[in-house]
């Protein structure tokens, strides 16, 4: 549902996935093909079996007629998100992911499990870093004040999900920075 532009805040999650699926992803065709213009840009040619690079949306339109393998990203593997999930855990803020790690990773994993090694591993660790993260985002709130709000290495899903309150609470403290103190 559109709202109007006095309401809308922020993007939903699937305006978020939407934009996440520009992204170049790699896969391996099982179908020849040659090079095609999109209004986003020319891709391929696919020649079986080397690798490509396309947007996610054309691997997912791709794999969902049974055409192509999609190869999981490097950062979709179980011993890089265990060490990011442990660099969560052990440090006080976030470790650097991708800013669209958590929009692609939920299109992967539910379009092509698959072709994702351990995916039900990969599922179990991304939520473990997405509820850490989100308990660091929570203990940030202790610590804001109306001059400055530095949460470097956020994902754009996470940003997304703190910017209305953020937004309200720093006009908040602003104003109240502002304000002449009145005498008791």
């Amino acid at each position: 549902m559109a709202l109007p532009p006095s309401l809308r805040v922020s993007f939903s999650p699937q305006e978020l996935e939407l934009i996440a699926c520009e992204e170049l992803v790699e896969i391996i065709p099982l179908i020849a093909m040659e090079k095609t213009a999109f209004i986003s840009g020319a891709y391929g040619p696919l020649r079986p079996p080397n690798k490509a690079k396309v947007p996610l949306w054309m691997a997912m339109n791709l794999k969902l007629k049974k055409k192509c393998h999609i190869v999981a990203p490097d950062w979709l593997s179980v011993e890089y998100l265990q060490d990011k999930l442990l660099q969560e855990t052990n440090a006080e803020g976030f470790s650097a992911l991708p800013l669209r790690f958590a929009e692609m990773s939920k299109v992967l994993l539910d379009v092509a499990a698959e072709d994702i090694p351990n995916s039900d591993k990969v599922r179990s660790l991304l939520k473990d870093i997405r509820e850490v993260r989100q308990a660091k985002s929570r203990d940030g709130l202790k610590k804001i004040d109306h001059i400055e709000l530095s949460l470097a290495n956020l994902c754009a899903m996470e940003i997304n999900e703190i910017r209305p309150f953020y937004t309200r609470a720093m006009d908040v403290l602003t104003h109240l920075a502002r304000s002449p103190i009145a005498d008791v």
